[in-house]
This record gives C-alpha cells, sequence and structure tokens, in this order.
C-alpha cells in the first residue's frame, strides 16, 4: 500500500501517534471491501474469478488489519464477517413476518392436472378476470429453507424456517455462506425491506469431499447433503459452519418494501431482480406459459436430475402473476397457486421382521412394518407404513418377506411389495386384527372405509394421543407441556382426559420423576393461563374431531358464537359453510352426539374454559371486570364475524395481529377479494391496498385497528 507523509511530516496513515483512521484509510477501507464482495460474487456465484486466490487472501489480509486497527471502519456487511471464529451460546427462536408455507405435493401427471383444476375453481373470476396461467418453473431443492432480511440493502437478520411461523436465528452462521450476498450488488435503489426465502445445500462434490475428510479425522459421516447442510448451519460453532461449503440459492420473496426500488409483479421479474442482487437461484428455472408446458418441464428435471450440481427431489410450479399469487392465498398449510411435483423416491430390499399395529388418536389402526435397518436415500429406515389391510393384501406382504422399501416423497418410508423370488416357504398370509391391542375392544371396519378403527374412548392409545394432540401445536399449543409428561400422567392412571389436566396441583406433580418445584410450578401456570386464554378456533381444533383441522376450526369459529351454538347446528346448516362438506358434517355431530364427548365438554365449561366469539359480549364464559376494557370480548366488537387482512409494516409481527384480530371474533384472509370486510394497511402498502382502494373494501391503519381491538375487549400490549 502506497505511503504518504502528512501536514506535519509524520508518519503515513499507519502511525503509531495517530488519534484517529485518516481519510485515506477510510477510503481504502470503502474500496477494499467493495472489491473482495465483487470478487466473492465472482468466484462463488458466477464461477468466472479474476484473481488468483493469493491476491485474494492478500487483499483480504489488509483489510482485516485496517479493522483491527480501527474497528469503527469495519461495516455491516465487511467481507471479513464471513471467517467465523466465535462460539454463540443457543438458537434463539423468532417469528417470522409472513409465515413460510410448505407446498403440497403431486405424484403424477394426472395428480397436477388435478391441482390446476382447483386452482382454477379458487380463482374468483367475476373480481379478477381470467386466471393469468403462466408459471415459474424450477427445480426443488432437497436442503434446509432459510430466510434472510435485508434493510436498505444491507443484511440484517436470517431465520430457518422452523415450523413455518417461528424459527431458529441463524445470522452469524448465515454470514460465513460465500453465496449470500452482505450488501445487495449493483447500484440500487434497494427495497427498504426484502425478505429473500430460498435453500441452503450443500453441492454433491462438496458433500463427497466433507465426508472423506471427517471419515479421515475418524468423525462421524453425515448421511446425505441436507443433513450436512442442515447440521452445519446450525452450528454453534460458527468457524465449523465457516470451514464448510454451504450454498445458498434464493427461490421467492417474503415481505417486500420495494420503494424506493421499483416493484415487483412477476415472479420471474422478482427471480431476475435477486439475480442482480447477487443471489444464485435454482438452476434452469423457466417460464412455462401452459398447463402442458409444465407437464413437460417437470419431465425434462426428471431426466436430467442426475446431471444437477445439487441433490433436488422435484420441480416446483407457481403461478408467475404476484398478485394472482396473493388473490388465491393460502389453505392452512400451503399455498394454492404453487405446487411440487415429487419424484419417485431411492428403494432398497430389506427383510419384514413383524408387522405392528399402532393406535392413532381417532382410533385407526395403522399397521407398520418392522424392518431389518437398511440405508433409503442416504437414511437408516428400521420401520415403515403399511397403510391398511387392504394396502397388505393387495401387495400380499408377509412376515419373513424380503421387501421394496422406498422413502415415498423422499420423507416417509413405506413398503412397496414383496421380492416374491425370496419368500421363504413358511412365509404365512398376514391376519388383520379384529380387536384393538391396546384394550383389547373389538375393532370396526366401516362400509367404504380403508380402517379399522377401535371406538372406545376409554382406550388408553386412543386416550394418550388425544391428550397429546389437546396440548400440541395444532390444539391450546400449551408450552412446556411436552409428550413424555403427558405419558407418565397418562400411565400413572391420573390423566383420563384432557380435562383432567387442569385439575393438577404442585403438590400432585412433585410426585412424579425429574418433576421439581420450579418445573412443577411452571407446569401448572402454563395449563391455567391455557385456561384463560383458549381461543374458540384453538379449543375447536383442539378436541379432535375427525376431518376438523385448524382451518375448518376457525371457518367454524368465525360462524358460531361459542361451543353451544356448534352443538346445535345441524348437518344441513355445517354443511354451508365453507371447507365443510357432507363427511365433515356427518364428524361434528357424531362428535357432539357422543356422551363421552358431551361430559367431556360439560367439564370444560365447569373448569371456564368455554371461550365465545367476540359477538357474544364474553371470554371463556365470563364477563370482564371493569368493563370491556379490562378483559373479554366486547358484545358488539366492530371486528366480529368480519374478515380481515394485512398489508405493508406494522409495528408487530403479521402473525400477532392476525391473532388478535381472532381474539376479536374476525377471521385472517390470505389476499384481496371482494370478500374481504376490512384491510389494515401499515407503512409501504403496495399492490393489495391499491386493489382493496379499487373493490371499494374498508381500509385501517393500525391506530384504527388496535381502536377495534380494543371496543371489542381484547387485551394487548
Amino acid at each position: 500500500m502506497s505511503q504518504h507523509t502528512n501536514d506535519q511530516g509524520g508518519q503515513s496513515q499507519y502511525s503509531l501517534f495517530s488519534t484517529g483512521p485518516t481519510a485515506e484509510e477510510r477510503r481504502r477501507v470503502q474500496w477494499l471491501t467493495a472489491e473482495l464482495e465483487r470478487h466473492n460474487y465472482l468466484y462463488h456465484t458466477l464461477d468466472k474469478p479474476e484473481i488468483s486466490d493469493d491476491q485474494f487472501d492478500a487483499l483480504f489480509h489488509e483489510l482485516q488489519a485496517l479493522e483491527d486497527r480501527w474497528p469503527e471502519l469495519r461495516s455491516p456487511h465487511s467481507p471479513t464477517l464471513r471467517v467465523g471464529g466465535k462460539l454463540i451460546d443457543g438458537l434463539a427462536k423468532k417469528a417470522h413476518s409472513r409465515q413460510m408455507y410448505g407446498l403440497d405435493n403431486v405424484f403424477s401427471l394426472e395428480q397436477w392436472q388435478d391441482f390446476a383444476e382447483r386452482m382454477r375453481r379458487a380463482w374468483d373470476a367475476d373480481s379478477n378476470g381470467p386466471l393469468p396461467e403462466s408459471f415459474w418453473c424450477d427445480p426443488k431443492l432437497d436442503g434446509l429453507a432459510l430466510e434472510i432480511i435485508y434493510v436498505d440493502g444491507i443484511m440484517q437478520e436470517a431465520l430457518t424456517r422452523g415450523d413455518g411461523e417461528i424459527g431458529e436465528v441463524v445470522t452469524e452462521a448465515v454470514r460465513t455462506i460465500r453465496t449470500v450476498p452482505l450488501r445487495l450488488a449493483g447500484p440500487g435503489p434497494f427495497p427498504s425491506r426484502l425478505e429473500v426465502r430460498g435453500e441452503v445445500v450443500m453441492y454433491k462434490k462438496d458433500f463427497a469431499a466433507l465426508n472423506e475428510k471427517q471419515e479421515a479425522l475418524g468423525l462421524k459421516t453425515f448421511a446425505n447433503p441436507r443433513n450436512a447442510a442442515a447440521g452445519t448451519l446450525r452450528q454453534l460453532d460458527i468457524s465449523i459452519t465457516a470451514s464448510r461449503p454451504l450454498r445458498f440459492l434464493a427461490y421467492s420473496l417474503g415481505e417486500a418494501q420495494w420503494q424506493p426500488a421499483p416493484a415487483c409483479t412477476l415472479h420471474s421479474e422478482a427471480m431476475a431482480r435477486l439475480r442482480e442482487y447477487g443471489f444464485l437461484t435454482p438452476p434452469d428455472g423457466k417460464l412455462c406459459e401452459s398447463v402442458q408446458a409444465v407437464e413437460d418441464y417437470a419431465q425434462w428435471v426428471r431426466e436430467h436430475r442426475p446431471q444437477f450440481r445439487m441433490e433436488i427431489d422435484g420441480a416446483v410450479a407457481k403461478l408467475d402473476n404476484l398478485e394472482a399469487q396473493q388473490a388465491l392465498g393460502f389453505t392452512a398449510r400451503a399455498p394454492r397457486f404453487a405446487v411440487a411435483f415429487k419424484f419417485p423416491a431411492e428403494q432398497a430390499q430389506t427383510l419384514l421382521k413383524d408387522i405392528e399395529i399402532q393406535v392413532g388418536r381417532t382410533g385407526v389402526l395403522t399397521p407398520v412394518a418392522v424392518l431389518e435397518p437398511i440405508a433409503v436415500g442416504g437414511v437408516m429406515v428400521s420401520r415403515a407404513t403399511l397403510h391398511n389391510e387392504d394396502e397388505i393384501r393387495s401387495r400380499d406382504v408377509r412376515v419373513g418377506d424380503t421387501v421394496m422399501v422406498r422413502r415415498a416423497g423422499d420423507v416417509i418410508p413405506e413398503v412397496v411389495g414383496p421380492v416374491l423370488d425370496k419368500r421363504p416357504q413358511d412365509a404365512k398370509e398376514y391376519v388383520f386384527p379384529h380387536s384393538c391391542p391396546a384394550c383389547g375392544q373389538p375393532a370396526y371396519r366401516e362400509e367404504g372405509e380403508a380402517a379399522w378403527r377401535c371406538e372406545n374412548m376409554a382406550c388408553p392409545a386412543i386416550r394418550l394421543r388425544a391428550i397429546s394432540h389437546f396440548v400440541s401445536k395444532a390444539g391450546l399449543d400449551i408450552s412446556g407441556v411436552g409428550q413424555k409428561w403427558i405419558e407418565q400422567l397418562v400411565n400413572s392412571g391420573r390423566v383420563e382426559s384432557p380435562a383432567d389436566l387442569f385439575t393438577l396441583t404442585v403438590e400432585e406433580l412433585l410426585g412424579f420423576e425429574r418433576m421439581g418445584e420450579v418445573l412443577a410450578q411452571k407446569f401448572v401456570g402454563a395449563l391455567d393461563e391455557a385456561k384463560h386464554t383458549a381461543t374458540l378456533p384453538r379449543l375447536i381444533s383442539a378436541l379432535g374431531i375427525r376431518h376438523v383441522g385448524e382451518q375448518t376450526a376457525r371457518t367454524l369459529a368465525a360462524h358460531f358464537r361459542s361451543l353451544d351454538e356448534l352443538e346445535k347446528a345441524d348437518a344441513e346448516t355445517l354443511q354451508g359453510l365453507p371447507d365443510v362438506g357432507p363427511e365433515v358434517a356427518s364428524s361434528i355431530r357424531n362428535f357432539f352426539d357422543s356422551s363421552a364427548n358431551k361430559e367431556q365438554l360439560a367439564r370444560f365449561k365447569a373448569l371456564g374454559m368455554w371461550p365465545q366469539s367476540a359477538r357474544s359480549g364474553t371470554n371463556n364464559g365470563h364477563e370482564a371486570e371493569g368493563g370491556a376494557g379490562e378483559g373479554g370480548a366486547s358484545a358488539s366488537g366492530p371486528l366480529a364475524g368480519k374478515t380481515i387482512l394485512f398489508t405493508g409494516s406494522l409495528s408487530m409481527p403479521r402473525g400477532q395481529a392476525e391473532k388478535l384480530a381472532e381474539a376479536a371474533g374476525a377471521t385472517p384472509l390470505g389476499g384481496v377479494s371482494k370478500k374481504l370486510n376490512y384491510l389494515v394497511a401499515g407503512e409501504k402498502a403496495g399492490s393489495k391496498l391499491e386493489k382493496a382502494q379499487t373493490l371499494g373494501v374498508t381500509v385501517l391503519d393500525e391506530t384504527e385497528f388496535m381502536g377495534m381491538l380494543r371496543e371489542a375487549g381484547v387485551v394487548f400490549e
């Protein structure tokens, strides 16, 4: 580096007597930072290096020395932050501003055509015009889903997908991934906030090299590239993450506050913008202009699967028009505008040692194959589903057979069938039990169904799974009340139903293994809190009514004020609701007609756990003390029975806003349509606001929304 003499004739900018960095040092740090990021992008993203490794290292060490001397010159996007080298205490959890949904899967062209037809039926052509059937397609990467958040072009935070609503904060680890821009590339302007979603993967060749290195060091090897990528990213020793060859490929956006950058209206435009910003994207992405073109693309990816540098397990097709995506919205677990083609899984042969019967929470008896452990697609498999009696018969599977095992969708192991030329002579046909293995009571199979069921409500297996479901995320989501504790409580005979949980005392819990005073108090406290804060949608979902999941529970809670009203509804009334067909309506009626369930509901009511919608004027069956502003929902809450949607930047996470709206009796929607009553628009609201205004939807700001919550008696901080 060139030297110069200052005005006093002293040393250069490296003088030990300097009280701060010189202007030349500042300029040099800025140049080195930009130049190193440019070369990093050329090498790791474009695979087109312009300088040698030695030249890169020389520039890097020069920047490192300057930053060590003047720490205030280190920018948040400095290339030296990629090195790692520190330990973190653990992985904190944080809510996504928008849920990271999974994708529904199709396994054949017929299923893809069915999906496309469902999408057309869900489209509101009267309000939106013809569905624009152009699709962006790319390979489905088999890695770890990740969201990276940029503010004014600078990387701020990174979260794993987690359960879709809450992910783990892995910011420090992600900074070490060379294909992740710490500052968006290009001259700008950049979006004020951009959530980039994609997959962390490890290329096949890098995975092989890593396993060779692990083996040479006597360390445990990884089963597959996905496990290697996930384990590496979640390392608490960031230096280990930095030493391994991870790559991030961006495939979609979460929240995008585009201004001052020009907004994208098509997914294909967004992908091009991400590439301009310096991201790798899935290889061979393509715009397909018809359903048939999507089929052709999926077939092409399947045929070329071995040639991809990373593991892929399918192809993804999503509507290209972003407004159409918003209008179609989401089901409880997946977008209505996108789907994954899942390719045939890898298969392997192994010995079928036994067939066991598992009892589910609704009483279904499911046969499970007990296998000689075998690696299938890089994962050790020792148990696999046999689905039901008909599947066992049609596949002629017998204990003692050598069977073909595959991972359906590369995830769930299943037995495909026997290898007949290896069948032993004494192999006998399997006879499906007609009694429950858990309680010994007779099992029943309804006409037209494949499943045998235990209908004994006192069955210990059903009881255990029903209580576990009640406290799970799909139920009341009670923190700290896990499966192991439920097993202990049920096996002891103290808890025989969900209602029994809410009568537990600290003194009783102290008698259980590994339960101390502090833990017992937290346990009882969590149950007490759940009893008083349970919402009607959550309680309906927690009841475990057959065919009633979280989405249907919300639909029921939006229509009926309480479980009292729902219990009185006849099948015809139920079938008039969205998502409720004859089978679901019959299941709901069967549940409420059961004497055992009536007794359970009466106990909930006696315990004070009887939430009502905002229209009813009570919270958990009790009038709020001190008026509507102090507790329960208002009898005339303005949000009761209304639909609501949030857009733009709010002072709270969007998921929290939706839960508050639900507590006030509203139903959150996924997109703007003529069915929408209220749009809550935060800062930098985009196309949703424009469309809502066009349709005449009432637009609220966040202050007005909070005022409605107060009027409904919903408590929030």
